[in-house]
């Protein structure tokens, strides 16, 4: 297995990880404000971008922890969007001594919505399992317009996102399906009053992957985090309102 982790800036470390079906550019457009600031570790998930999976692991949340979690800093702040955030919550709970801080963005405990809860519907979840057997390239196209949708620049947002994932290599088929299945199913909800790490959330109102009304839900269970919303994004909000963005997070994580 090898992984792509791109350093930039000097300060503090500082490790982002992106979200399903993307790799570390998608960051791009904030990466030199907060190289400013950090040092900055840009990472690839194991089968995304340049990085290669360890064909011995099963995919599981785990497994991307006990893949990545060798090559970083000894102790970092922390920044995981979407599938990332998920990625990142079970850092901060298995390795607490490790991470300095912990912030997620777009992110959920629980992705799929249910009786209960609100998310993403299941069956478009299930539709993107189905078409990724056909044109995953194309299936990934769909999961960006989703992503945009309600903000103002949405086709925008769009052609800018394509350019900056696709200049790297697609995901590798296997994990791409098998970390929808993550999403599909895993649920850290439980989990998250155990948090000990200093915890920011990061939303964008317009965001129908991570519905609104999920963030009330979602503080009653980490009720010592801090949350920022930002109105005019959907589920990048680094991306539509990347100055916003940085000031927040910069406010929010002591560095």
């Amino acid at each position: 297995m090898s992984l792509s982790i791109t350093c930039c800036g000097t300060g503090t470390p500082f490790v982002v990880l992106h979200g399903w079906g993307m790799n570390a550019n998608i960051w791009q457009p904030v990466v030199p404000a907060l190289s400013e600031h950090f040092q900055l570790h840009c990472i690839d998930l194991p089968g995304f971008g340049d990085s290669t999976w360890s064909s011995k692991s099963d995919v599981s949340l785990e497994s991307f922890v006990e893949q990545i979690l060798p090559a970083l800093p000894q102790q970092f702040h922390l920044l995981g969007w979407s599938l990332g955030g998920l990625v990142a919550t079970q850092i901060a709970l298995a390795y607490p001594e490790r991470v300095l801080s912990l912030s997620t963005v777009a992110s959920s405990p629980h992705f799929a919505e249910n009786d209960n809860w609100s998310g993403i519907k299941p069956d478009i979840l299930e539709q993107f399992q189905q078409q990724l057997d056909s044109n995953f390239k194309k299936t990934i196209e769909r999961f960006l317009a989703i992503q945009a949708m309600g903000s103002e620049d949405a086709r925008e947002q769009v052609k800018q996102v394509k350019q900056l994932i696709f200049a790297k290599p697609l995901p590798n088929s296997k994990v791409l399906k098998a970390a929808l299945t993550i999403l599909q199913t895993a649920d850290l909800r439980q989990q998250l009053p155990s948090i000990e790490v200093p915890f920011n959330r990061f939303y964008g109102r317009l965001d129908s992957l991570v519905p609104e009304r999920a963030i009330d839900d979602i503080s009653d269970l980490a009720p010592n985090s801090q949350v920022v919303v930002f109105n005019k994004s959907s589920h990048a909000p680094f991306i539509s309102e990347p100055e916003r963005f940085v000031s927040e997070l910069l406010s929010a994580v002591k560095h």
